[in-house]
């Protein structure tokens, strides 16, 4: 909204201002979890993102945790699995009946149940499972988009200080835009998105300015992340891995838990050549973080976690010509599991100049030339890292810079 001069529009500007204002003295706390969340007791990683949401929402004998099996195919197996998971954590959980599929409760009658609507006002905690997260905004907005009362209620409940939770589907929903039916990484690499097909409208709880990516390092969906992001002029993103959690206090404080870690996305800075055929970017400034390890969503400020090496690891920079491939990492799937995490580990641990990984569809490149994608990865005056002792606790890097641009792979690859 922009304010003019005119008088009739001084007041709303002064409203609209004042609900920002208002909206951000409370916030309750996010857990925002990549998926593939552990329901058991194998782990201790397992344990503590369980036993983190609890302790936000009150703690042991305090908290009262509302879940939502809602994006589930089979809500009710879903909601006890989860309702058992806080239980052993010391909450004392209920389910939400709200299913759209498998259920034997129309949605839309859960959705204003005066009673149902009032025992989520009463909890201290909300938790959102996994499955399809169209479902979520499906059951819980009217079809004008509108919150309905169980929303109403979700929000109070963050408002006054809860915590809101989310595995997978029920993480992407956080953020106030969110995939909502895309195709695999690749194609959405090649096609782009489309509002209200591809991505549409979350729940919103997350800052505004940030997105939300799930199975975000396992499935490489880092790269699908930054075309959304792109489209909808968002500059922030954070993916987070499977069965770890950015947990989000006073609304911009994160911490990382779990076992595995998550990934910042920057593109205040980068550029788009719209001249270029195909999705392209300049100058996104990546960032790792590991369990342990804290961030700030408004300073944009990593601090590594106490197990990491005090002090940073100088990064090398410029194009090293005479060394060449000496000097560069080259991959060729930077989708796969994990990829993108080894090549900025390997940037800071090797000192290399660069970075290079490929997407392309390698069935296709068997039988003949195909259109793929190059992810260019180097240091810059901002760049650092931070390691564990002899390398064995993990690694935090800061600020890797990240070009993407269409090529060409000929095919057949070999022969």
């Amino acid at each position: 909204m922009v304010c003019k001069s005119s008088v009739a529009l001084l007041g709303a500007c002064v409203i609209f201002f004042a609900s920002i204002a208002g909206a951000e003295e409370k916030h309750g706390s996010l857990v925002i979890i990549g998926g593939a969340l552990r329901s058991s007791e194998r782990g201790i990683t397992d344990r503590e993102i369980w036993e983190r949401i609890v302790e936000l929402a009150g703690g042991d004998g305090v908290a009262r945790i509302a879940v939502f099996p809602t994006a589930s195919g089979a809500p009710a197996d879903s909601g006890r699995r989860a309702v058992e998971a806080l239980k052993r954590a010391g909450a004392d959980a209920f389910v939400v009946p709200l299913g759209v599929m498998n259920t034997d409760i129309d949605f839309r009658t859960v959705a204003t149940d005066k009673e149902i609507v009032a025992q989520v006002r009463g909890a201290t905690g909300v938790f959102f499972t996994g499955g399809d997260q169209k479902r979520i905004t499906k059951a819980l907005k009217t079809p004008e988009g509108e919150k309905t009362p169980l929303l109403e209620a979700v929000w109070a409940v963050y408002e006054n200080g809860g915590t809101i939770a989310g595995t997978s589907a029920g993480a992407a929903v956080l953020s106030r835009v969110m995939f909502s039916d895309p195709g695999n990484v690749l194609t959405t690499l090649k096609e782009g998105v489309k509002f209200g097909k591809d991505i549409d409208e979350g729940l919103g709880f997350l800052d505004h300015a940030w997105f939300v990516e799930q199975h975000c390092l396992t499935r490489g969906r880092f790269a699908r992340a930054l075309v959304a992001m792109h489209s909808q002029g968002l500059k922030f993103g954070i993916g987070v891995d499977e069965n770890t959690a950015a947990v989000v206090r006073n609304g911009n404080q994160v911490e990382i838990v779990g076992s595995k870690g998550a990934v910042v996305m920057d593109l205040s800075e980068a550029t788009n050549d719209p001249d270029v055929a195909g999705f392209n970017l300049k100058n996104v400034r990546m960032t790792y973080l590991d369990h342990g390890d804290t961030f700030d969503l408004q300073t944009m400020r990593v601090t590594p976690g106490d197990d990491r090496v005090e002090g940073s690891v100088p990064m090398p920079q410029g194009t090293d010509l005479e060394n060449g491939p000496t000097r560069t990492i080259v991959k060729n799937d930077i989708l796969g599991n994990t990829t993108v995490v080894d090549v900025l580990g390997m940037l800071v641990q090797r000192r290399r100049v660069e970075a290079i990984g490929l997407a392309f569809d390698g069935v296709a490149a068997l039988r003949e030339p195909t259109k793929g994608f190059e992810f260019r990865f180097y240091p810059g005056a901002d760049s650092a890292g931070w390691f564990g002792d002899g390398g064995a606790t993990g690694f935090t890097v800061s600020n890797i810079h990240l070009d993407v641009r269409p090529i060409e792979i000929s095919g057949p690859l070999y022969k």
